[in-house]
Order: C-alpha cells, then structure tokens, then sequence
C-alpha cells in the first residue's frame, strides 16, 4: 500500500492520535509531554484537532511533575486554534463552553503565557437546570474535557444538582453502547460529589474501558477519571 500523504491524512486520525498521546501522558508512560510534539504548528489540522480536544489537550501539564516546562512551540499552537476557531456568534452552547475550557485551561496550566490568551467568554448554563435528562447527558458528555480539577467550577456546582440524573445517563450510554458518550458521563461523575453507590461507578468505567478503549477519546476520558479521581480502576 503507498504511504498516505501529510494532506491525506483525516481530521479524525489527528484527532486520535492526540487523545492517545495526552492518555499515555496521563498513564505516566512516554516520553515527558509537549502539545507541540502531537500537534505540531506546521501540520494544518493541529489548530481544528485542539478545538475538538479542548482542555484535554494540556490535561498532562495538570499533572504534578509530570511534563516537561512548557515552551513557546506549546503556546503558539494553543494560540493558533483559539485565534483560528472562536465561537461565532451563532455558536452553540457546548461550542461556547468548550472554547471557554481551553481558555481556562491555558490560564491555569499555561500561566507563565498569559499575555497570549483572551479572558474566558461567557457561556449560557440555564440548560443544567433545563434539560430533561436524556438532552442534558448528552450535552455533558461532550464537556468532558472541562471535568479537569479547577475548571468550570460554576458548571460542576450546578451538574452537582443534578448527579442523578446523569447516573442515568451513563446507564443509559452503557446500555445503548454508545462507550464515548458513557465515558463523558463517567468521567463527570468522577469528579462529582455524591455519585449514587447503587451505580458501581468504577466497574462501569472498567467495562467502558473494557468495551470501547479501541477509540482513543474512550480511552483518554477513563483514564482521567482513574489518574484525577481515583475512580474506574
């Protein structure tokens, strides 16, 4: 088979191969981490692939010792996919939000560069409260990037209210085999007080592991919840 060319090469690979880079990072395996060395300024794709991946991107500099210092490569690619992809004004909530966990993320984990990144928009979060619980896990489940200690902490004040519901929600994704959205939800729950004892929070993150670790955002998004939490191990 001829080797794909750079050009050739899908969104969705890109995309892949950063959620497996930051998951090794988190496991403590590899090489120390830098966002430039899997999403490097030169590949055209990087700024879209660090959009999609959000806060998770710079997950491994949460971790104490863990990453080497973060150099200038490191900020300008998160500079890039900010400049680059900024919620328009018809942007959706989860798109609102997940540009503002970046933004967050580039302040705490990135603070030696501040100069480089806007202050956080504001986002709507009268869905919380709103949706029915089948919506609202859905939409949680696509901000699990932003379940990294310190971020959003008004968003888990207010999903705290709603722990039940969400518990419901990952039955329902496990059920329905549907391993990323159950593996969003689990890692929520993670990092939430008070998840139900009845729901077997880290045999059910096991199995999503277990079932759907072939993609890597499954397998990053059980990762955190084991390395941040303690849970799913």
């Amino acid at each position: 088979m001829a080797e794909q060319t750079q050009g050739a090469v899908p969104l969705s690979a890109v995309i892949a191969d950063a959620a497996t880079g930051v998951a090794l990072a988190l496991r403590g395996e590899g090489d120390p981490y830098a966002l430039s060395s899997i999403l490097r300024q030169s590949d055209a794709l990087a700024p879209a692939a660090l959009r999609v991946l959000g806060a998770d991107a710079l997950a491994p500099y949460a971790v104490e010792h863990r990453g080497a210092p973060v150099g200038a490569d490191d900020e300008e690619v998160v500079r890039q996919a900010l400049t680059a992809y900024p919620p328009g004004a018809d942007a959706s909530d989860i798109s609102v939000w997940s540009y503002r966990g970046l933004v967050e993320a580039s302040h705490v984990f990135l603070p030696g560069s501040a100069r480089h990144w806007p202050p956080p928009p504001e986002a709507a979060a009268g869905w919380v409260e709103a949706d029915p619980w089948p919506k609202l896990s859905h939409r949680v489940s696509q901000l699990a990037a932003l379940a990294l200690p310190g971020l959003a902490p008004g968003l888990a004040e207010q999903l705290a209210a709603r722990t039940d519901d969400l518990a419901r929600g990952f039955v329902r994704a496990v059920r329905r085999r549907d391993w990323l959205q159950a593996a969003g939800l689990g890692r929520w729950l993670a990092r939430l007080p008070d998840a139900p004892q009845t729901l077997g929070l880290d045999s059910g993150l096991a199995f999503v592991r277990q079932m759907g670790g072939g993609d890597p955002r499954v397998a990053l998004h059980v990762v955190a919840a084991q390395r941040f939490y303690g849970r799913g191990w």
